[in-house]
């Protein structure tokens, strides 16, 4: 297991591996991120692998950056994911997050994005910072919304169509 990027007081956030192909299925299996987030179409953990490989791998490689499993501290368990991600159809690069059910409700989210932004901001020199949500994520904006980002707009994807709310954060 690779050692932890970061860490909160309660979290820890690190690179995902091929052995968290069972845990990435979890992930892209659950309803709230296929409603929220996108149906990948990912049905098995050789599905999930290789999605790993093409979406989280690739940015890894490409970026230095990429979503990052996140776990609690005192157990170790897999909560969720949260990380930077570089569009094509976006000018900046913007936060994502995602928790299984076992991971809502406790702050996790608040905290691991509060600590990707600083990590974003001390080892990227990313002064601002976008993020993207579906309209009907309320629990989603009330994050972005603590965490001081302000909303822009809209933003439709080019390969689906689907319009999300635009936030941004400046330095």
């Amino acid at each position: 297991m690779p050692a932890p990027l970061f860490e909160t007081e309660r979290l820890s956030l690190r690179e995902l591996t091929e052995a968290d192909a069972d845990f990435y299925l979890a992930m892209l299996s659950d309803p709230d991120f296929k409603t929220n987030i996108a149906d990948r179409g990912v049905a098995t953990a050789e599905q999930a692998l290789a999605n790993m490989q093409e979406r989280v791998f690739s940015s890894y490689d490409v970026h230095g950056f990429g979503m990052w499993l996140v776990s609690r501290k005192s157990d170790g368990l897999a909560l969720g994911m949260a990380g930077l991600v570089k569009r094509d159809f976006l000018k900046d690069v913007d936060v994502g997050y995602a928790f299984l059910p076992v991971g809502r409700g406790a702050g996790y989210a608040t905290e691991a994005t509060a600590a990707v932004v600083a990590f974003a901001r001390e080892r990227f020199a990313l002064g601002r910072l976008a993020a993207i949500v579906s309209p009907a994520n309320a629990a989603s904006i009330r994050v972005l919304e603590r965490l001081g980002f302000r909303r822009k707009g809209t933003v439709q994807f080019p390969d689906d169509g689907d319009i999300c709310e635009h936030y941004l954060l400046d330095a």
